[in-house]
């Protein structure tokens, strides 16, 4: 059942908006939803939900189990979890004899898009223009010239795909790896391809590409500049680290600590799954069974410059412990180097009410507040530096908006965890 927006109204105060539908703002659209007392509506500028669409691959899979859903670890019994969806599909039965925790990132997607579908205070086709604060109320304008007033907002823009600077204004037809499964053909054409960047999605592709590098014929490089091809760390003391202790032990730590430790702490979620890098070796295993593969492998190095002429691209990287510099010829490249937070432009008008931190970035507060009276917007999925490994966790954005839902009606509907770990972070 698709559940119908509200008409707009352009004297009706919201007790907020949110602006962007991700999953995050997705599960607080969900837990918000039965709750009489909260008034919202969410604004997104897309047709319809999206969810890395260009990293759909075949058999590719969450890196975190299906409890991690929009609702689930706030409200079990909502009806907009995981399980219901499989249940309303016809699927449950098959996901219990499958014995695998993990679904699938199309089946994930389908499942957003599933209770988006049921809410009715999501609006598509919405793009936010600009947002003013008028008489103590956020008013957000939209392109087409509508209103929304609202005491508070939650922000949900997400991260948009980070293209290095050496690759700025670069000519030819690279991509980001968010756009993979659209160009795989066209890639598949050329003699030689070069993939950027060593988290999952960087495995996922190259396993991909080394799996019909026989069929194509191509040359393919994948380069980092990690050290080395860096498993994810999943064990379960670690991801105590994904726990409201964690995140009051971070928040307490002086700024220039708290960076270095986002810096550090990059393979505790953007590591490749465990399964995944082993099986990339069983694959050159087999493939190097009948002659040498055409496929370089190069740690330690850095992307330094970029350029494009006569359809090829010439590539300078810096292998950084030999302090050496190299070049390498393709004719195609994928940069799978990630995600990073831009503040959106619409927030210009009431930037002298949120708050920034030395480096420039959101001062988030403990409960995600980053306006100046703590407690008027809050941001999701941007702060890994003040909350850590925290902030992309898909399984901590139940807890994130249980808090922001407090936040917003002053007391506490789903009932936020204050202690889960066994282990203690301070001393």
């Amino acid at each position: 059942m698709t559940a119908l927006p509200e008409p707009v109204s352009l004297t009706r105060t919201y007790d907020f908006v949110g602006i962007g539908l991700g999953p995050f703002n997705l599960g607080l659209a969900c837990l918000t939803e039965p709750i009489d007392a909260l008034d919202g509506v969410f604004l997104e500028s897309k047709p319809d939900f999206e969810w890395h669409a260009g990293m759909f691959l075949e058999g590719a899979h969450l890196q975190t189990p299906f409890m991690s859903d929009l609702v689930t670890l706030a409200d079990p019994t909502s009806p907009y979890s995981f399980l219901n969806y499989l249940k309303e599909k016809g699927r449950l039965y098959s996901f219990y004899i499958r014995e695998n925790f993990y679904p699938l990132r199309v089946e994930y997607d389908d499942y957003c898009r599933w209770a988006a579908g049921r809410l009715s205070s999501v609006r598509f086709n919405t793009t936010v223009s600009a947002v003013t604060y008028e008489d103590e109320l956020y008013v957000v304008r939209t392109a087409a010239g509508d209103e929304f007033r609202a005491r508070h907002l939650v922000l949900g823009t997400g991260t948009p795909p980070y293209v290095p600077e050496a690759c700025q204004d670069l000519g030819g037809d690279f991509i980001h790896n968010s756009r993979y499964v659209q160009h795989k053909a066209e890639l598949q054409k050329k003699e030689s391809i070069t993939l950027v960047g060593s988290g999952q999605s960087a495995a996922e592709i190259y396993y991909d590409l080394l799996s019909e590098i026989d069929v194509h014929g191509y040359r393919l490089n994948w380069v980092t500049r990690s050290a080395r091809f860096f498993p994810l760390e999943y064990t379960k003391l670690t991801l105590e680290m994904t726990s409201p202790e964690y995140i009051d032990y971070f928040r307490e730590l002086p700024e220039q600590t708290r960076y270095r430790l986002t810096a550090e702490q990059k393979g505790l979620f953007k590591g490749i799954d465990g399964d995944l890098v082993d099986e990339i070796f069983d694959l050159l295993y087999q493939k190097n069974i009948g002659g040498p593969v055409p496929t370089r492998l190069l740690t330690n190095s850095a992307l330094t410059s970029a350029r494009y002429a006569d359809g090829s691209y010439t590539l300078g990287f810096r292998q950084e412990e030999q302090e050496k510099d190299y070049a390498l010829e393709s004719q195609g490249l994928i940069l799978a180097t990630g995600y990073r937070y831009a503040e959106p432009e619409f927030l210009a008008p009431v930037k002298d009410r949120l708050r920034y931190d030395s480096q420039g970035n959101f001062d988030v507060a403990r409960n995600y507040a980053v306006d100046t009276t703590g407690r008027g917007v809050f941001l999701q999925n941007a702060a890994v530096h003040t909350h850590s490994i925290t902030s992309p966790d898909l399984g901590m954005g139940a807890y994130r908006n249980s808090s922001i839902i407090r936040e917003l009606l002053g007391s506490e509907y789903y009932p936020v965890e204050k202690t889960i770990a066994f282990q203690e972070f301070a001393v």
